[in-house]
């Protein structure tokens, strides 16, 4: 199974942590092979990855790349908190001129079971596959896309680079980041759904459950595959209100950059604490809407 991650210095301990959960989760016979994206990662960073074989061997690469070959997508709107490290995904097909089929995670994930299914996913005449993104329909308006259009989320995709390769969807990627700007609001994940309209396969929605708190997730599921820390409440923000922090804490101590104990319960037991008292004065009023309700009925079943 070929994995391919983004990631700067900045990045590469959640990349880490994201790289330990595939580890921890893996099937005995799962033979996994990372490929990591990376601009000027410090050699004890990337030994530190490196450790991380000692909890399933796997074939992990950095793969240095050139940011000047992105200047084209440096004035791409985008959200404030992602570098230039997540347009390299588009470039994917020629920095991996080997490979022909790859799934594509985000840092901001964990994964929480065997990506053997999601990998052996048949994509047929499509060119990737992806979970609708939680809030697709108004993405679909804003980037002037049919509303019927599957706008997916592309933290996570399962791409057919071969394919990619052979329609030459590099250039295409540029042309619509140019001709398509004003267009543009989350950067390559609107150029890749604007390209690729009507060629992404849709896949179940536990391969990327997108949450940011509670309610506020794209599937209620309780087992969800893989888990999406969408929106600035990031696990690694004190006190983050996001849903199922304590799982990219459960990984974090199986890496180099764990915890000692007192500053792990300082991050689980009294940040959680925290977390609530900080979005009750955000949100009040929470329990009247009736999506907390929706969430409190499938997270909590009789």
């Amino acid at each position: 199974m070929n994995i391919c991650i983004s990631a700067d210095n900045n990045y590469i301990k959640h990349a880490g942590v994201l790289i330990a959960s595939i580890l921890a989760n893996a099937e005995e016979s799962d033979e996994l092979h990372f490929y990591i994206l990376e601009n000027e990662i410090s050699e004890d960073s990337k030994n530190k990855i490196y450790e991380l074989k000692n909890i399933k061997n796997a074939q992990i690469d950095f793969v240095p790349v050139d940011s000047s070959l992105f200047e084209e997508y440096k004035n791409i709107h985008t959200h404030d908190y992602l570098t230039i490290n997540s347009f390299y995904r588009l470039k994917m097909a020629s920095i991996l001129p080997d490979v022909d089929k790859v799934i594509y995670l985000d840092c901001d994930m964990i994964v929480n079971t065997s990506l053997s299914d999601l990998f052996n996913f048949e994509l047929g005449d499509f060119l990737a596959g992806g979970v609708p993104d939680i809030s697709y329909k108004r993405m679909n308006r804003k980037t002037g896309l049919p509303h019927n259009n599957i706008y997916v989320n592309t933290g996570m995709l399962l791409i057919d680079l071969k394919k990619w390769r052979e329609n030459n969807l590099e250039n295409i990627f540029a042309t619509v980041a140019k001709e398509k700007q004003k267009h543009i609001f989350t950067g390559d994940q609107d150029v890749i759904n604007i390209a690729l309209q009507g060629k992404i396969k849709k896949l179940p929605s536990k391969w990327n459950v997108q949450c940011s708190n509670f309610s506020n997730r794209s599937d209620y599921t309780k087992h969800p595959a893989i888990i999406h820390y969408v929106s600035y409440q990031k696990p690694w923000v004190y006190a983050s209100w996001n849903y199922f922090v304590e799982l990219y804490f459960k990984y974090l101590q199986i890496t180099p950059w764990k915890m000692e104990k007192k500053e792990y319960k300082k991050w689980t037991v009294k940040g959680k604490f925290e977390s609530m008292l900080k979005y009750w004065k955000y949100r009040p009023l929470f329990f009247l809407h009736p999506r907390f309700w929706i969430a409190l009925a499938y997270t909590y079943p009789r």
